[in-house]
């Protein structure tokens, strides 16, 4: 008799599964002759999703104990967590969740076995005749992983289907699905539910509403604490809830969703991060240009944005004239707002003939672009669909294309260190490896793995560490991208390197050789924000609204002690402003210690205090933002101390 993954690791809780062959699966499998299983632990990626999606079936059979007629749609694993989604009569309630998560933590303690059976397809249609949207999945099979999250339940082959079973053998609750899962329910030592909220049946607005009900899951009960004081401080730092008490930014209802607008002290923070870049980007060797925010619809046929792109794409715009009577007669000219800056990038290249002499030609503007993102992935400041990003492109000889991504990548690592982000990784992203999506991307297998090999040298002699992301490529090349961590350990997409060998030779780009023979140059696309507004937004989290002092839109707030004290500030305030130093002087009617709250409630970097002594002495008492003082300072040595804390852009 063969043995099986639980002889070998069954007493051992902190071994979820095994790998067979390459593949994952449960540990009651059997073990072939000659096989080498691998433990799969629960604390590893994988095994975290494995725990989830069991505790996803929990979740699932607890709703159902509660809720008889809610019908089961898809229960994945997430980052962090898993949902399940539902079709039932009313949104499920704050006291409904409550009750949901009781009655799973007493499903978890009943150590319930997952058992998992491979079926056909007319038994799996039977035992699930009650649950429409898993008729749906079967019947679709093939495609329907397709849809999210449903690969969890079906693929192309087999289907399977998984018993929750008490200890005396009785079959509770079943659900398709592929797995693999924990042993039984004692392996799950610490799940929550955290909230709900309303989806769509695939993901489709003409198909079923439901209810999506969102839990965690961890190894241990101090992970799980770990984790809900992580989400309670992201909370705290919620860039939305800073952003109107800061009085950043917003979003007005009537200008349409996800597009911002900047109010006075945004503003400075953005003017701030643009003059930054600016500098930068001069002094790393780039020419400025502008182009304009719309163009000829043709433009991006031959930039392969359509049709590659085009589902990001806003409609076009067919161009009309008006006759002396009013009327509109159409053109045939059909427009587009766009959604990247490369191609107009390129017609600047192609204007007149180019020299080898001149590569590495280096162009960049700071260009607002036009993303047509669904509603429900907007985000705030972090996924908007009015996007200004520091674009930047880079014309090589292709002997030069490795040279300068090690440049843009240094100027990138610089820039996350200039703004306070230091802790990073690298994320190359390629084809699909199995070559499944080919139709997505274009250009031949050679220069495909020309480029890729290019970007992974590059990526690996920066000592980062650089992670795999098969698929995730522009569809004109591979790309790497800096993800960066902030204060609290979350990792954000930021900087974009991509290798571009397609739209040279779209637009029939050409530079005159040392030999005087035409060649074709090498396409080095860059963003070193990525976007202004998703940089904003993620440093505004990073510093919980309390921006260093460089990119603070009131650098220090002047409060008298009494209104005696008002006109000396307000001449320190013009000597503050002489030293380029951005100052506020708090002339209200409340009282002194309201005064001295307001400005920590506005997180601002300084407040100089003065009183009858600071006026006798030509001094101020310096009050630092995390509450520190130094009384008498002379107000020479406090402009000198303000200025260098932004000179040298202290965090």
């Amino acid at each position: 008799m063969m043995s099986t993954g639980l002889d070998l690791y069954g007493k051992d809780l902190s071994v979820v599964a095994m790998r067979l062959d390459g593949k994952t699966v449960d540990l009651a499998t059997e073990i072939p002759d000659g096989a080498e299983p691998e433990p799969v632990a629960i604390d590893s990626d994988e095994g975290l999703s494995i725990i989830r999606h069991s505790c996803a079936h929990v979740t699932a059979q607890a709703v159902q104990l509660l809720f008889a007629d809610a019908k089961l749609g898809i229960g994945p694993p997430i980052v962090d967590g898993f949902y399940y989604d539902f079709k039932v009569e009313a949104p499920f309630t704050p006291e409904d969740l409550k009750a949901i998560e009781k009655k799973a933590q007493q499903l978890l303690r009943q150590q319930q076995r997952f058992v998992r059976r491979v079926v056909t397809d007319e038994q799996a249609r039977a035992e699930l005749a009650g649950e429409p949207f898993k008729l749906e999945l079967i019947a679709d099979k093939g495609k329907a992983a397709a849809t999210e999250g449903a690969s969890v339940e079906v693929g192309e082959g087999e289907l399977t289907i998984y018993d929750n079973v008490r200890p005396d053998g009785t079959v509770v609750w079943k659900d398709l699905c592929r797995g693999p899962h924990v042993p039984h329910t004692g392996y799950l030592k610490a799940m929550a539910i955290t909230r709900n909220s309303a989806a769509y049946w695939r993901g489709d607005q003409s198909k079923d509403s439901l209810q999506r009900i969102y839990g965690t899951a961890w190894p241990t009960k101090e992970a799980l604490d770990d984790y809900q004081h992580r989400l309670e401080e992201a909370a705290r730092r919620d860039h939305r809830k800073l952003g109107a008490e800061l009085d950043l930014f917003s979003f007005p209802e009537e200008l349409g969703s996800g597009l911002p607008v900047f109010h006075p002290k945004g503003g400075v923070i953005k003017r701030e991060m643009e003059d930054y870049v600016r500098r930068a980007h001069l002094r790393a060797g780039f020419q400025y240009v502008g182009t304009p925010h719309v163009a000829k619809e043709s433009l991006f046929y031959t930039s392969g944005h359509l049709p590659y792109y085009q589902e990001m794409m806003f409609p076009g715009m067919e161009e009309v004239e008006f006759g002396d009577e009013g009327n509109a007669t159409p053109t045939g000219m059909r427009y587009r707002v766009k959604a990247m800056n490369c191609p107009m990038h390129n017609l600047i290249f192609k204007s007149r003939g180019r020299s080898y002499r001149e590569l590495p030609l280096r162009l960049f503007e700071f260009g607002t672009v036009y993303r047509n993102e669904k509603s429900g992935v907007l985000q705030g400041l972090t996924r908007v669909r009015s996007i200004t990003q520091d674009d930047s492109h880079s014309y090589v000889a292709p002997e030069q294309a490795e040279d300068e991504i090690k440049h843009l990548l240094g100027f990138i690592l610089q820039l996350l260190r200039d703004f306070g982000l230091d802790d990073f990784y690298l994320e190359l992203s390629t084809r699909d490896s199995e070559g499944k999506k080919k139709d997505k991307f274009i250009g031949s297998d050679e220069d495909w793995a020309k480029a890729t090999a290019i970007l992974e040298k590059v990526g690996r002699e920066s000592g980062l560490e650089l992670v795999p992301d098969p698929g995730g490529a522009a569809y004109y090349g591979p790309k790497i991208s800096v993800q960066a961590k902030d204060a609290i350990g979350r990792t954000w997409q930021m900087s974009t390197i991509q290798y571009d060998f397609n739209q040279p030779e779209r637009f029939d780009l050409e530079y005159t050789a040392a030999d005087g023979t035409r060649q074709r140059p090498v396409m080095i696309h860059s963003a070193k924000f990525g976007s202004i507004e998703r940089f904003m937004g993620v440093l505004t989290e990073h510093y919980a609204g309390a921006f260093p002092a460089w990119l603070a839109p009131v650098q220090v707030v002047c409060v008298p002690v009494g209104d005696d004290h008002l006109p000396y500030l307000e001449d320190v305030a013009a000597k503050l402003r002489a030293a380029d130093i951005r100052v506020e002087v708090d002339e209200s009617d409340d009282r002194f210690g309201k005064k001295i709250r307001n400005a920590a409630k506005q997180k601002v970097p300084f407040t100089l205090i003065a009183g009858d002594q600071d006026l006798a002495a030509g001094a101020v008492s310096f009050r630092y933002r995390g509450g520190e003082q130094k009384n008498g300072v002379a107000v020479a040595d406090a402009i000198a101390e303000i200025r260098q804390a932004i000179d040298t852009k202290a965090k």
